[in-house]
């Protein structure tokens, strides 16, 4: 049986990374084999291209060429990553995916729709999310969310943009998911880790029977 894709999205700091992490670990309490992964990333190929486009090299290049730089990454990790996991029987929990390109390059770098059309049809076809958890925050806040979390290290290419493209940001990510409900599930994530992990958690269960799901032999992490 095919295993199920979650996706996480939201702006920066939202606590999409640390909300992937525990549901994931929930997942493998119950005996359900999981794959934990990212984006851009996930696989030997995109990690060498996520250094190309969080440091910044390829921001002089335009947004068509970073969305064709995310394409080529995520078409490598879906390909030796997300397909396989989930073609075994793995749950697959994702931090950022597709939405991610769609806001970024798509609405934020205005990128022809079209263009990035023909690129998810390219790398990513069939291999749609089951469910995409958009966690909201005001933009101000994650920003200090995620200052604290790099410790002194420096912004990288799109923390680093002014605060009017941040909230423009989440104002792009409340719209997708208005419009794609039967996917999307935006949750307001201000609260305490444990109690936005709780309502991951019930919409995770409501949506694809987690809790009910026959325990399976190992989890992966990729």
């Amino acid at each position: 049986m095919r295993g199920k894709f979650i996706t996480f999205e939201g702006g920066e700091g939202a606590g999409k990374s640390t909300q992937a992490r525990l549901l994931a670990d929930r997942l493998e309490a119950l005996g359900i084999a999981t794959v934990l992964t990212r984006e851009p990333g996930g696989s030997a190929g995109a990690e060498i291209i996520r250094y190309v486009l969080l440091s910044g090299g390829a921001k002089p290049l335009g947004p068509e060429v970073e969305a064709v730089l995310f394409a080529a990454a995520r078409n490598d990790h879906v390909d030796h990553t997300i397909r396989p996991a989930l073609d075994r029987g793995s749950w697959v929990i994702c931090d950022r995916f597709l939405d991610s390109t769609r806001v970024y390059q798509g609405v934020l770098g205005k990128v022809d729709p079209r263009i990035l059309r023909g690129l998810e049809r390219v790398t990513i076809g069939e291999t749609m999310p089951d469910l995409t958890i958009i966690l909201d925050l005001p933009s101000e806040i994650g920003l200090q969310r995620a200052a604290g979390r790099r410790a002194g290290a420096g912004a990288d290419r799109f923390e680093n943009e002014e605060p009017e493209f941040h909230e423009r940001l989440r104002t792009a990510y409340q719209e997708i998911a208005a419009l794609d409900p039967d996917r999307c599930v935006l949750i307001v994530a201000d609260g305490t880790e444990d109690k936005i992990a709780d309502e991951v958690w019930n919409i995770v269960c409501s949506r694809l029977g987690a809790a009910k799901i026959e325990p399976a032999v190992g989890a992966v992490r990729a």
